[in-house]
C-alpha cells in the first residue's frame, strides 16, 4: 500500500514537473505577451517576468516594444518643379499597444515600410527641389504625420522620420553648379559696385572740401612735393597755375616788343663779347630742397 501511495506521488510530482514546464513562461523587460486562447485573446496584455498558461490550449506571443529603425529604400519621383530625385528615408516606430500591433495588422513592420515608401513618393511630387535641399525639417514632419495616421490604429506610433540623401541627375547636378557660380559673380559685381559708389562720393566730398577752403589744395600739394622730394629723385616736378604761365607769357612779349622797338648802336667786331658755352646745371643738394619746402609749409601754415 504504502509504495503504491509513494509511486502515485511519483507520477502526480512528474505529472506536476511536466505540466510547469509546459506552463511556464518568461517575458522580458523589452516584451510585452499576448495570450490566445483557442485562438481568441484571453485577458490582458501579459507585464515582463515570470507567467503561466495553460498547456496545448492557450498560445502565448510576445512583441517586443523597443524602437524599431527601418530604412526605407530609395523612392523616385518628379518633384512639382518636373525634376526627377531619388530619396531615402529612415522610420524610427516602435508599438504601444501589443495587442493591436498582433491582432490588427498581419505584419507591422511591412505594413510600417510600404506607408513610409507610399508617402514619401507622395510627398516628391507636392514639394520643390529648393525645399527636398534646404527644407528637409518640415518635410521630415510632414512623412511623419502621414505614416503615423493609419499607423496608430495598428498599435505603432512614429517616433521621427529622417530624409537621409536626395539623388540628382548629372546634369541637374551641373546646372546648378553654374547657377551658384553666377550668383557668386553677381554678389561680387554688387559688391564692387557698392564700393565704387562710396568711393566716389568720398572722392566728391573732398573736392567740396577743397573748393571751399583753398588752403587745404596747398597743404595737399606741398604734402606730395614732400613725399617726392623723400624719395631722392634727381628731377622735381612742380604744378604751377595756368593763369600764372599766361601772366608770365605776356610780360615776355612785352618785353620782347620793347627791346625790339628801341635802336642798337654798331659794334665792331673786337667789342663783340665772345659766347661761352652753357654751363651744365646741377639739382640742388637733397637737404637744400627738404629745408626749402619745410620753409613753405611754415610759411603756408604761419599765413
Amino acid at each position: 500500500m504504502v509504495e503504491e501511495l509513494l509511486g502515485a506521488a511519483a507520477g502526480v510530482a512528474a505529472a506536476g514537473a511536466v505540466y510547469v514546464a509546459a506552463a511556464a513562461r518568461v517575458i522580458k523587460q523589452y516584451e510585452r505577451g499576448v495570450v490566445l486562447r483557442l485562438g481568441r485573446l484571453a485577458g490582458e496584455v501579459r507585464p515582463p517576468g515570470f507567467t503561466m498558461i495553460v498547456p496545448v490550449v492557450d498560445r502565448l506571443h510576445k512583441v517586443n516594444m523597443q524602437i524599431v529603425t527601418l530604412p526605407v529604400p530609395g523612392q523616385e519621383g518628379i518633384t512639382r518643379d518636373n525634376v526627377t530625385v531619388r530619396v531615402d528615408a529612415v522610420v524610427y516606430f516602435k508599438v504601444v499597444d501589443a495587442a493591436s500591433a498582433l491582432i490588427k495588422v498581419e505584419d507591422y513592420k511591412y505594413a510600417v515600410s510600404q506607408m513610409a515608401q507610399t508617402s514619401l513618393r507622395s510627398i516628391i511630387g507636392k514639394s520643390d527641389l529648393d525645399d527636398l535641399l534646404s527644407n528637409r525639417e518640415k518635410l521630415n514632419q510632414g512623412l511623419e504625420l502621414m505614416i503615423d495616421s493609419p499607423a496608430i490604429g495598428w498599435g505603432v506610433q512614429v517616433d521621427r522620420v529622417e530624409i537621409k540623401d536626395v539623388s540628382l541627375p548629372e546634369s541637374m547636378k551641373r546646372s546648378m553648379a553654374r547657377q551658384a557660380e553666377a550668383d557668386r559673380e553677381r554678389r561680387a559685381r554688387i559688391i564692387n559696385a557698392d564700393a565704387e559708389l562710396q568711393a566716389s562720393r568720398k572722392l566728391a566730398d573732398a573736392a567740396r572740401q577743397m573748393a571751399e577752403t583753398p588752403s587745404a589744395l596747398q597743404l595737399r600739394l606741398l604734402q606730395t612735393v614732400m613725399a617726392v622730394a623723400a624719395e631722392k629723385n634727381s628731377t622735381l616736378v612742380l604744378p604751377i597755375p595756368v593763369e600764372l604761365l599766361r601772366f608770365l607769357e605776356r610780360g615776355d612779349d612785352h618785353t620782347e616788343r620793347q627791346t625790339s622797338a628801341a635802336p642798337r648802336p654798331a659794334e665792331s667786331p673786337a667789342e663783340r663779347p665772345v659766347q661761352e658755352p652753357p654751363k651744365a646745371v646741377e639739382p640742388p643738394p637733397e637737404r637744400e630742397v627738404e629745408r626749402t619746402i619745410d620753409d613753405i609749409i611754415e610759411d603756408a601754415q604761419g599765413k
